[in-house]
Protein backbone atom coordinates (compact mmCIF):
# COMPACT_ATOMS: atom_id res chain seq x y z
CA UNK A 1 0.00 0.00 0.00
CA UNK A 2 2.96 2.48 1.43
CA UNK A 3 4.61 1.13 -2.23
CA UNK A 4 1.87 1.86 -4.33
CA UNK A 5 1.81 5.37 -2.59
CA UNK A 6 5.33 6.48 -3.01
CA UNK A 7 5.07 5.46 -6.85
CA UNK A 8 2.14 7.27 -7.33
CA UNK A 9 3.56 10.29 -5.83
CA UNK A 10 6.97 10.16 -7.49
CA UNK A 11 4.66 9.34 -10.76
CA UNK A 12 2.57 12.40 -10.43
CA UNK A 13 5.82 14.74 -9.66
CA UNK A 14 7.32 13.73 -12.50
CA UNK A 15 5.13 14.72 -14.72
CA UNK A 16 4.48 18.16 -13.18
CA UNK A 17 8.35 18.51 -13.67
CA UNK A 18 8.08 17.31 -17.25
CA UNK A 19 5.18 19.70 -18.49
CA UNK A 20 6.71 22.25 -16.57
CA UNK A 21 9.94 22.05 -18.53
CA UNK A 22 8.16 21.44 -21.50
CA UNK A 23 5.95 25.10 -20.79
CA UNK A 24 9.25 26.70 -20.00
CA UNK A 25 10.91 25.29 -23.16
CA UNK A 26 7.84 26.18 -25.42
CA UNK A 27 8.09 30.41 -24.14
CA UNK A 28 12.12 30.62 -24.63
CA UNK A 29 11.88 29.34 -28.01
CA UNK A 30 8.64 31.46 -28.79
CA UNK A 31 10.65 35.05 -27.17
CA UNK A 32 13.91 33.95 -29.60
CA UNK A 33 11.79 34.29 -32.56
CA UNK A 34 12.08 36.76 -34.53
CA UNK A 35 9.44 39.35 -35.04
CA UNK A 36 8.40 40.99 -38.25
CA UNK A 37 5.76 43.82 -37.10
CA UNK A 38 7.36 46.20 -39.61
CA UNK A 39 8.24 43.25 -42.50
CA UNK A 40 5.45 43.71 -45.43
CA UNK A 41 7.72 41.46 -47.76
CA UNK A 42 4.46 40.50 -49.36
CA UNK A 43 3.36 43.89 -50.26
CA UNK A 44 6.63 44.66 -50.78
CA UNK A 45 6.16 44.29 -54.64
CA UNK A 46 3.04 46.44 -55.05
CA UNK A 47 3.13 49.90 -57.01
CA UNK A 48 1.72 52.16 -53.99
CA UNK A 49 0.24 54.53 -56.16
CA UNK A 50 -2.63 52.15 -56.80
CA UNK A 51 -2.99 51.65 -53.46
CA UNK A 52 -5.57 53.74 -51.84
CA UNK A 53 -6.87 53.64 -47.76
CA UNK A 54 -10.57 52.38 -47.68
CA UNK A 55 -12.15 54.27 -44.69
CA UNK A 56 -14.12 52.11 -41.69
CA UNK A 57 -17.72 51.66 -42.65
CA UNK A 58 -20.43 50.31 -40.42
CA UNK A 59 -22.15 47.38 -42.65
CA UNK A 60 -25.94 45.58 -42.11
CA UNK A 61 -25.78 41.87 -41.73
CA UNK A 62 -28.60 39.83 -42.10
CA UNK A 63 -28.54 37.07 -39.14
CA UNK A 64 -31.32 34.55 -40.16
CA UNK A 65 -33.30 32.74 -38.09
CA UNK A 66 -32.41 29.71 -36.28
CA UNK A 67 -33.51 26.77 -34.01
CA UNK A 68 -31.04 25.78 -31.07
CA UNK A 69 -31.03 22.70 -29.53
CA UNK A 70 -34.23 23.01 -27.55
CA UNK A 71 -36.30 23.66 -30.45
CA UNK A 72 -36.57 27.20 -29.73
CA UNK A 73 -37.00 29.64 -32.71
CA UNK A 74 -34.93 32.61 -32.31
CA UNK A 75 -36.03 34.86 -35.05
CA UNK A 76 -33.85 36.80 -37.83
CA UNK A 77 -32.47 39.94 -37.58
CA UNK A 78 -30.36 43.08 -38.84
CA UNK A 79 -26.75 43.70 -37.00
CA UNK A 80 -24.08 46.45 -37.56
CA UNK A 81 -21.07 45.40 -37.92
CA UNK A 82 -17.89 47.97 -37.99
CA UNK A 83 -15.37 47.29 -41.03
CA UNK A 84 -12.07 48.93 -40.45
CA UNK A 85 -10.03 51.04 -42.45
CA UNK A 86 -7.70 49.24 -44.71
CA UNK A 87 -5.27 49.61 -47.50
CA UNK A 88 -6.46 47.95 -50.88
CA UNK A 89 -4.08 47.62 -53.74
CA UNK A 90 -4.83 46.67 -57.17
CA UNK A 91 -1.89 44.79 -59.03
CA UNK A 92 -2.78 45.18 -63.25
Amino acid sequence: MIDGFKRALALGAATVALAGGAAFSSVGVASATPSHHGDHSATKHVDRGRCHIVRGHWVRVWHPAWRDRHGHRHPGHWMRTWHRGHLVCHRH
